[in-house]
């Protein structure tokens, strides 16, 4: 029986996504680890590799179609001794632009949402409820020589099960099955907020205006819901201080005439990236993330940064920030800037993280509030140096004055915490030369 390709989730928010370029035709030949497609998601434009081997039957989805939807049938592929004759499936129909968006679910890890409906019954978890990869090919072996994929480990990415794996296994008596526990009781579902305006009332309330309607893209309905999602589920307060950056302009002054010979150019952002990684590190309960029925404290400061792009935005992630250079940060920091404005950011590089900074400070914006992006425990919403009078001691002087907002989830962050994190990203900012300490 021919296998499924099934369009897959290249992300851990990926719904439904474009394939933009098939990278074979029907009758080519395929083996593990072919790249088979170029399939934008709604973050980036990504490579997707055949998971088993065979020959390419019958395309389904043609390429430059958008709003394919995760698991998709979006192409069969045929087994040694199988032909397009095998082949019965009806061909899947993807999403266009034009229907209605649905909000995406709650953020879960690629393990919820990567599994591929088995053709045959096979078991969906391990006893311990951890989630079983396998492909729907080493699905239909597994059950026709009776083997538990549970007992199998996979070769293939992420661990995933594959037509080798199943096919050098040997049958064997299941594992007895381990007692578990009742599950808990499941919370009743949260009060849904009023909706709004319908598509057709808008559109009904401007029918004597002259309008031009855009449609939505991928990155544009996942910024609305995750947005709105934030706005409507995360206990929002905010916490503003001022920052005077008369010290550290002259420090980055003199420091990139020494890195001048090396091509570096430190911007204002690289220093406020380091003063909140430090900070980080100097209150660690606030470096934290909510976690549905938990709080997870991270270890390391893995900052992100928003970053402006056509049609949205991405927040690529500066891993392990309190220990990287000035000079080191602002090159990652380039690089990642540059590659999300090409959509070339791979899931891994714009995901994680537990804070967030937001700059508009260039655009000559002196004060916002900053969205939190869930599940971060804040982010900073950064305005542009103005020169300010300020009374220091008896006198009234002009100094650059920097006006930052601290948007906090209570649920991860209390007021108090929220004020000592921002104090300590303050006393960095005022005091540059000791983040070189």
């Amino acid at each position: 029986m021919p296998t499924e390709i099934l369009m897959p989730a290249l992300s851990p928010t990926m719904e439904e996504g474009t394939l933009a370029k098939w990278l074979v035709k029907e009758g080519d030949e395929v083996k593990s680890g072919d790249i088979l497609a170029e399939i934008e998601t709604d973050k980036a434009t990504m490579e997707f590799e055949a998971v088993d081997e065979g020959k390419i039957g019958k395309i389904l989805i043609a390429e430059g179609t958008s709003g394919v939807a995760v698991n998709t049938a979006i192409a069969v592929l045929l087994e040694d001794g199988e032909s397009a004759d095998d082949i019965s499936a009806p061909k899947a129909e993807a999403k266009t632009d034009s229907a209605p968006a649905e909000a995406p679910r709650e953020v879960q890890g690629e393990a919820d949402r990567d599994i591929s409906p088995a053709k045959a019954a096979a078991p969906a978890a391990k006893a311990d409820g951890t989630r079983i990869f396998a492909s729907p090919l080493a699905r239909r072996i597994a059950a026709d020589k009776g083997l538990d994929l549970s007992t199998i480990t996979g070769s293939g990415p992420r661990g995933r099960i594959v037509k080798a794996d199943v096919k050098n296994a040997k049958a064997g008596a299941a594992p007895a099955k381990a007692e578990t526990a009742a599950a808990p009781a499941a919370a009743a579902a949260p009060a849904q907020a009023p909706k709004g305006l319908s598509t057709d009332a808008v559109i009904k309330m401007y029918a004597d205006r002259e309008t031009t309607e855009v449609q939505l893209d991928g990155m544009r309905r996942t910024i609305a819901g995750r947005l709105t999602e934030a706005k409507q589920t995360i206990p929002h307060f905010y916490l503003r201080r001022s920052a005077k950056l008369d010290a550290l302009m002259e420090f980055r002054a003199m420091l990139n005439k020494q890195l001048e010979g090396r091509g570096v150019k430190l911007s204002v952002n690289d220093f406020i990236i380091k003063a909140s990684a430090l900070a980080l590190q100097q209150v660690p309960d606030a470096n934290a993330v909510w976690a549905g029925d938990r709080i997870l404290k991270l270890t390391p400061s893995d900052v992100a940064v928003a970053v402006a792009i056509e049609g949205g935005l991405f927040t690529p992630v500066l891993k392990d920030a309190h220990q990287k250079t000035l000079s080191t940060l602002s090159a990652e920091m380039k690089d990642l800037a540059g590659r999300a404005k090409s959509k070339k950011l791979a899931p891994h590089e714009y995901q994680g993280g537990s804070f967030a900074i937001s700059n508009l400070g260039m655009f000559g914006i002196e004060n916002f509030d900053a969205v939190i992006n869930p599940p971060h425990g804040a982010i900073l919403a950064v305005g542009a140096g103005v020169k300010t009078p300020v009374v220091e001691g008896d006198q009234v002087v002009i100094r650059n004055v920097m006006s930052m907002t601290l948007s906090v989830d209570h649920r991860v962050i209390d007021g108090a915490m929220g004020a000592q994190l921002l104090e300590a990203i303050v006393s960095h900012l005022e005091n540059p030369i000791g983040m070189l300490a």
